[in-house]
């Protein structure tokens, strides 16, 4: 799949040689995962760079398999899309976050794997741990998943893990992010952080309510949802 360009699909979208990706590899200046022994690059992060550099890029790039429509689902959707997930298995974090994708509902041909590998590269960065117990977990740049709309899943850990969370404190309550396109990834993000400022909405998920309840308590959230237009300072 797209997701997983090697050494020799990235020198011919970049018209370099394979010699000169290798060199950007040492140099640590191209984003690359080794996975399996194996060097691995995914599509929007590698644009994303190559952009920034104003790179000659191919036309075979820039096809990011962008959702239909430019409306992002509603929060509430997308959770649904997700779903809402009790008594999750995990000894600490990285058990944790197989568990959760093994769970997810992605597509059959999406390698799992890999997606699991994304999650701990992006953990390594920095903990997703928000503080009360709560995690994001999601990729560094959101992947070109062969999935037709953002998922969100809510997860209820068995125990509580280690996290590195920014409090300190251990994690219990996982939501995962999982978009097609950086825009959806984005949007959700947003959301997340403004469903989570509601006290009420946040005390159904540390008090791990029903699935009716949350449903009910992020609708309410989301009805007075207002979208802050992006607008640029022209001074």
């Amino acid at each position: 799949t797209n997701m997983k360009l090697t050494i020799r699909d990235v020198a011919a979208m970049l018209n370099v040689s394979e010699r000169t990706i290798y060199r950007w590899i040492d140099l640590e200046v191209i984003p690359a995962y080794r996975i399996n022994e194996q060097w691995r690059f995914n599509r929007a992060e590698l644009l994303a760079w190559a952009t920034a550099r104003r790179l000659n890029v191919s036309s075979e790039l820039l096809q990011e398999p962008e959702t239909l429509g430019s409306a992002a689902p509603s929060f509430t959707e997308t959770l649904s899309a997700g779903g809402i997930f009790y008594r999750v298995a995990g000894e600490d974090k990285a058990s944790a976050l197989r568990a959760v994708v093994e769970l997810s509902k992605l597509p059959d041909d999406v390698d799992r794997g890999w997606v699991f590998e994304m999650l701990l590269a992006r953990e390594s960065l920095e903990s997703t741990g928000i503080g009360d117990g709560i995690a994001i977990p999601h990729v560094r740049y959101p992947i070109a998943l062969h999935t037709p709309k953002p998922l969100l899943m809510l997860c209820f850990l068995e125990q509580p893990v280690e996290f590195g969370a920014i409090d300190g404190q251990p994690v219990r309550v996982l939501f995962c992010l999982l978009s097609p396109t950086i825009r959806g990834h984005l949007a959700l993000l947003s959301r997340l952080a403004f469903v989570l400022r509601d006290a009420g909405f946040k005390n159904a998920v540390l008090h791990e309510a029903s699935r009716d309840e949350i449903f009910e308590e992020a609708k309410r959230v989301e009805a007075g949802f207002v979208p802050v237009p992006v607008t640029i300072d022209a001074t």
